[in-house]
């Protein structure tokens, strides 16, 4: 199957788009997008590949679903198009990029800036039916998700993977932490911000990670 997809990521999920799991997947969200408003853009689908080729990946995030609400999901996890005000977990991550390095909380929302810099920022769930959250899961997107996770894993090294809630954690056991730096918090919900992810430190963490193995740090 011919897939639309930032070229060295094609090569390394190539396989994967001939699987019959693909094709159902491919055919359903086709009549999704036929059917009913579906976020994001058609072809900001796949941005997190585009925006960040495979062998410049130095730090990896991982959402769950896109955001289902008009204008803000443009396949950037917790990322939104400029001009959309933060949704609240965007604003929890950006008060502890400021608490932990000094940043200042940014005029935009858009984190394009962050994936041209080596953030993979990636959702597991790629599309979403407008208003209905979790709506397009266990239909196929995350077993593809998953194997470009253990793809970049394995075939690559000094990567930091940022897990945030019960649901990316478990994501932790596609990746070997002899090779990588797997750092851990609670998601950045305003149901759960104050447990833990306030204070974790992760951007200054990756950053000297980063800087160890003679990589340039994000500029968060």
């Amino acid at each position: 199957m011919e897939v639309q997809m930032e070229q060295s990521w094609k090569a390394q999920l190539q396989n994967e788009f001939e699987k019959p799991y693909f094709e159902q997947l491919t055919t359903f969200v086709k009549n999704e997008y036929r059917k009913h408003p579906v976020y994001p853009p058609g072809k900001m689908i796949f941005n997190a590949f585009e925006l960040c080729p495979f062998n410049q990946v130095k730090v990896v995030i991982i959402g769950q679903d896109p955001y289902h609400g008009p204008g803000q999901a443009h396949g950037l996890c917790f990322s939104v198009m400029d001009g959309v005000p933060f949704p609240p977990s965007l604003r929890n991550i950006f008060k502890e990029i400021h608490a932990d390095t000094g940043a200042p909380i940014p005029a935009s929302g858009n984190l394009t800036r962050w994936a041209e810099q080596g953030v993979l920022l990636l959702n597991a769930t790629l599309t979403v039916r407008a208003n209905q959250a979790a709506s397009h899961q266990k239909k196929g997107w995350e077993t593809f998700t998953d194997a470009a996770i253990k793809t970049l894993a394995a075939q690559t090294s000094g990567i930091v993977f940022l897990l945030w809630g019960a649901y990316a954690q478990k994501k932790a056991e596609m990746i070997d932490p002899q090779k990588h730096c797997i750092l851990k918090s609670v998601h950045p919900s305003p149901l759960s911000a104050s447990r833990g992810f306030f204070g974790n430190h992760h951007f200054s963490r990756a950053n000297q990670y980063l800087k160890e193995l003679g990589k340039t740090p994000i500029q968060w």
